[in-house]
């Protein structure tokens, strides 16, 4: 026989002799007996240790948000065994770490997690429900990333909790994530919550949506909700086509509407978590605007997804050069779609459009940095936590609506010069990196336009100046075409700017920092200043500002007399102009609309519904 070939058999059956490894994996039980006092007890089991120390982490950040949260701050009691009940020393070499020493292959964690802040990044425990966010809730270690993880949750006595998730079932409450990043992009929810769900036939395979509410409403308005969702999930699946391949075949939107809720919404591959302390009584269509934003990240940022996220970093910061589209065109669509779901109508569409244009057409952050530098701010922002006041009111404007208000640009441009539309946009990114879940680049954004709009010259313009750049278009003429009017709201009176301002007997405090453009910057006004008159009028109450502003018109001089750390100041300040932008439709304000302003609205706000979806 051939050396070479007895000695590759002889490996062969070594090999098949060999014991069967044990396959690493990741337990987790979580239990509430602390409950009343937001207090949950985490026991977390690592199988098949490949290294002599265990190096155990807390998640720093949390997917769907961008900045740093130390999430260990709220974890205590830490301890180990091994897999005989026999303590372990622990080392802690950093503030989110805990390395187990003297391991015999399995370790055993057991902690205490402080949690009293239901949003989508923290993590609320009470006696009503256990509302967790999981790298705000599980510890993790080095090494385990591709390993499956199993998680029990134990239900408090005497509770009807019942558990929402995109985690599998596997039996009971045991759940299977199949890796880290999953797992800890899979929120959970244990309340006694409403439940409905319902199913859309698509080439054969049934993919199932659900909704798991946990609120104080009625069986009414709990029905009505899930109706309205029904429509904001058809009118998106109608832009996209399909609805994404959802792990496990559902999606679940997992909502907690109670007093002790903090408002937010985050996105995740296969759920959403949805919070407010607002009922459905009193803010449906509201808290509906939030489903829909959050419910088009399913393809855009789920799976239309920029490159530079991937993978997401649980110890640092996340920044993306492209939040402008991940969550500003998601902004553009989620108001949209609540007119096109016939949710909201074009009046109360007309002024939120308003009200963003207001926002990114007259703040001067767009003299300091671009649509991507924006983005890149995200990490300041994004629910991060500063003591120093900040800037921001003249430096940043926010990649959200900055980004919506691009999105209706590149909408407006591409259906008035080529017959296209944002949706044919979405669609092709859709095809081309988000079905096949390829990252994707700015290159490939801007090659894409190009590729829709059939104008490569225009695109590379367009994301030179306005992407790159801080250039925006007319949104007047834009407009016009909807039958849609931008003007000034008050056109010729006098303001001293935007500033928020507090009344007492001692003046008019200025609440924020002036905006570098407006005239009360310009004579020096700033923080925290008392304005005590203007022009010779003492200034207690708004009615006094009124008075002064009411006998003066835009670019007169006066002059001011003010506090500053205890100190009298005079100065001269030219009046500006009240800027504010509205959005009138013409049928209200005696315009001709004519008939192919109607059909332009048609087919732009229009339901673009087209075929039935079967539910159940």
């Amino acid at each position: 026989m051939n050396p070479k070939l007895y000695s590759l058999l002889a490996l062969v059956l070594a090999l098949l002799v060999q014991p069967v490894l044990a396959q690493q994996k990741v337990t987790y039980s979580l239990s509430f007996p602390n409950a009343v006092h937001h207090e949950a007890e985490v026991q977390v089991t690592f199988s098949d240790i490949k290294s002599d120390t265990l190096r155990v982490l807390m998640p720093r950040s949390s997917p769907g948000r961008y900045a740093i949260h130390e999430f260990a701050k709220n974890v205590y009691n830490v301890r180990a065994t091994d897999a005989q009940g026999k303590p372990l020393r622990i080392f802690r070499p950093g503030t989110s770490e805990w390395d187990v020493l003297g391991h015999n292959g399995t370790v055993t964690v057991n902690y205490t997690l402080f949690a009293d802040h239901a949003d989508g990044t923290y993590a609320g425990v009470d006696e009503t429900h256990a509302h967790l966010n999981m790298p705000a809730t599980l510890l993790y270690a080095k090494g385990f990333e591709q390993a499956p993880a199993y998680v029990s949750f134990h239900i408090p006595q005497g509770k009807n909790w019942k558990v929402a998730t995109q985690l599998r079932q596997e039996k009971g409450n045991t759940f299977f994530a199949p890796n880290f990043q999953y797992l800890m992009d899979s929120p959970t929810e244990l309340s006694d919550f409403d439940f409905a769900e319902w199913t859309v036939e698509e080439n054969g395979k049934t993919k199932t949506l659900q909704v798991a509410l946990h609120h104080p409403g009625t069986p009414e308005q709990f029905a009505d909700y899930v109706a309205k969702t029904k429509k904001i999930v058809a009118e998106q699946r109608a832009i996209y086509g399909q609805l994404p391949a959802y792990d496990f075949g559902r999606y679940t939107f997992i909502g907690c509407y109670m007093p002790q809720a903090v408002g937010d919404g985050m996105e995740h591959r296969n759920s959403t978590m949805l919070t407010s302390s607002r009922s459905l009584a009193e803010a449906m269509n509201s808290l509906l605007n939030t489903v829909s934003h959050e419910f088009f990240h399913a393809w855009n940022v789920e799976r239309i997804r920029p490159k530079t996220l991937e993978p997401f970093n649980f110890q640092e910061a996340n920044i993306s050069e492209a939040l402008w589209l991940a969550e500003g065109f998601t902004s553009y669509y989620g108001d949209m779609v609540m007119v096109r779901s016939g949710i909201s109508d074009l009046q109360k569409y007309a002024s939120d459009l308003a009200g963003d244009l207001n926002y990114v057409l007259l703040l001067p952050g767009r003299q300091y940095h671009s649509l991507i530098e924006m983005s890149l701010q995200a990490p300041f922002v994004d629910a991060a936590r500063s003591v120093d006041p900040v800037n921001r009111h003249n430096t940043f404007v926010s990649y959200y609506t900055y980004g919506s208000m691009t999105g209706l640009a590149v909408d407006m441009t591409l259906r008035q010069r080529y017959s296209k539309t944002l949706d044919d946009y979405m669609q092709a990114l859709w095809r081309k990196y988000g079905k096949p879940e390829k990252p994707y680049t700015l290159a490939d954004l801007e090659e894409t336009l190009a590729e829709v709009s059939g104008d490569k010259a225009w695109a590379k313009g367009f994301f030179r100046n306005s992407i790159y750049g801080s250039q925006l278009p007319d949104f007047t003429s834009l407009l016009a075409k909807a039958g849609m009017a931008l003007r000034k709201a008050k056109p010729g009176e006098a303001t001293l700017g935007m500033v928020p301002l507090e009344y007492s007997e001692e003046g008019a405090k200025l609440m924020s920092g002036t905006f570098v453009n407006s005239g009360a910057y310009k004579a020096g006004l700033d923080r925290t200043d008392i304005i005590l008159t203007l022009d010779g009028r003492k200034i207690r109450t708004e009615k006094d500002l009124q008075k002064v502003l009411d006998s003066h018109k835009p670019g007169d001089s006066i002059p001011v007399t003010f506090s500053r750390l205890g100190q009298t100041r005079s100065t001269t300040l030219v009046l500006d102009e009240v800027p504010t932008l509205e959005v009138a439709l013409y049928e209200n304000i005696g315009k001709q609309l004519t008939p192919e302003m109607k059909k332009y609205r048609e087919a732009w706000l229009g339901s673009k519904v087209r075929e039935a979806v079967t539910t159940n």
